[in-house]
């Protein structure tokens, strides 16, 4: 039984509800019968790999949708075996290689050399090069990104590579300049309510009114994939009954402790506090929270509560850590140490 956010996926660009210039675009490359590299950005949530997985049915059909999963096995240099799950087809791989830490370069070098070295057999084919797709392009290290470029360079015959990104800030310029950048924006709130009423209506959701699905869509941030979470989650505790205006929309355990640890901040300003908030940044890195979700949060959460006159340096310690979380390993210093900055604005 899959979640109704995979169960009514779009599976063609055709189906997509809204920003049709971009699936109208895309449409009209794979009509080309060639494919530039893409880079394709965008906050959670828009559809950003919707719309690709459409692009490629679009190029290769539909056995584009004959996937399996294989676990590539790689060796570094100190004689280290790792392992890295990959999404195949006949025609295109998906991989994140940034799952890989520092080792994001060998993946680079050595799955994309394998699949640029080995040929189409496939003569049904309407393309003769496969697709790699890399998600969280932007979490790639220097070194990977510098071989991601020369891999483009001098394997552009045989694959064509589509980089998932949420900006492209940390993308480095040479990337940048030979690939062709896509934006998918986030849905607006009525976007979000018309897919809502289709997915309600097709799941049979008893519904008070459609300002319950204007809630979740205000409650979502502009993300889809949240907005279908929350009324499967809300449709769930409901049971029978009508799923109302007033039903309250649950909030995420990794949220409620995210503000947990902004109260505390707040409220106590010691070294006793900041060892208690050490322990809650363990548990939600042991829950594979991402240290940048839970400073972002934090900040988020933290804005409304601090005198405004320092806001604007919370924001700028912000951004200073979340840079050094992209620049080191060991997260919880960067969290810890951005917690002792804000206790240390608060006292001044």
């Amino acid at each position: 039984m899959s979640l109704w956010v995979d169960k009514h996926r779009p599976k063609s660009l055709d189906h997509v509800d809204y920003h049709q210039d971009i699936s109208e675009r895309f449409s009209a490359l794979a009509a080309t019968g060639d494919l530039p590299h893409l880079l394709v950005y965008g906050p959670s949530g828009a559809g950003k790999k919707t719309r690709v997985m459409g692009l490629l049915k679009k190029l290769y059909g539909p056995s584009v949708e004959k996937i399996s999963t294989k676990s590539h096995k790689f060796v570094t240099p100190s004689k280290r075996e790792l392992e890295l799950g990959v999404i195949c087809s006949a025609y295109h791989l998906e991989v994140t290689p940034s799952d890989m830490g520092n080792n994001d370069r060998l993946v680079i070098q050595q799955l994309l050399k394998e699949t640029a070295e080995t040929q189409q057999v496939d003569l049904n084919a309407k393309q003769r090069f496969k697709v790699v797709i890399i998600n969280e392009a932007d979490s790639l290290s220097r070194d990977a990104q510098a071989a991601l470029r020369r891999t483009m360079e001098k394997y552009t015959k045989n694959i064509r590579l589509i980089l998932l990104t949420n900006s492209t800030s940390n993308i480095i310029a040479p990337i940048r300049s030979r690939t062709l950048l896509v934006r998918v924006a986030a849905p607006t709130e009525q976007d979000i309510v018309n897919v809502l009423e289709k997915v309600a209506a097709k799941e049979h959701v008893d519904l008070e009114n459609t300002k319950t699905l204007e809630k979740i869509a205000s409650h979502s941030d502009r993300n889809l994939r949240k907005a279908l979470l929350t009324l499967e989650t809300l449709y769930t505790f409901a049971g029978s009954k009508t799923v109302s205006e007033n039903t309250p929309i649950p909030t995420p355990d990794w949220e409620m402790v995210i503000g947990r640890i902004a109260r505390e901040l707040v409220s106590s300003r010691t070294p006793a506090t900041l060892l208690a908030i050490r322990s809650l940044f363990y548990e939600l890195l042991s829950h594979c929270i991402p240290p940048s979700t839970i400073l972002k949060e934090l900040t988020y959460r933290l804005i409304p509560v601090v005198p405004a006159n320092l806001r604007v340096p919370l924001i700028s310690a912000a951004a200073t850590y979340e840079h050094r979380l992209k620049l080191g390993a060991k997260y919880i210093f960067h969290l810890e140490a951005f917690c002792a900055k804000v206790m240390v604005l608060l006292e001044e």
